[in-house]
């Protein structure tokens, strides 16, 4: 499974901030911040690891749970999909309908300038 095809539900995504929060955390202190954070029983919060350790995000090695995937690199391919599925994968229909109505103050657009510089295609 490639990282853009990452799908979390709500309640996965809730686990999974705990995680990157916490980590690395043993899997026993996993199951009581669980209990304590989202109401979860000891077998929903394994059930819920093991799919994201199946779906490559995390994993449990000797009973510590760490992140494989980065909650920067899930979020960012999350962003990077929602430009494809919303946009067709246009950057300047993402930017164009993000900005609209609104003023960049100096500051913003120097960094957007930045960035544009930093990623352009030589």
């Amino acid at each position: 499974m490639k990282l853009n095809e990452y799908r979390l539900t709500g309640s996965e995504e809730k686990f999974a901030e705990l995680v990157w929060r916490n980590e690395p955390i043993g899997s026993g202190e996993l199951v009581k911040l669980c209990e304590k954070e989202m109401n979860w029983k000891k077998s929903t919060t394994y059930t819920v690891l093991k799919k994201l350790c199946d779906k490559g995000i995390f994993r449990n090695e000797n009973a510590v749970v760490s992140s494989i995937i980065t909650r920067e690199e899930y979020y960012a391919n999350q962003s990077i999909r929602f430009v494809e599925d919303t946009f067709g994968g246009s950057l300047i229909k993402f930017l164009t309908a993000f900005i609209s109505g609104k003023k960049l103050s100096k500051n913003q657009a120097e960094e957007l300038k930045r960035l544009i510089d930093e990623y352009k295609e030589a």
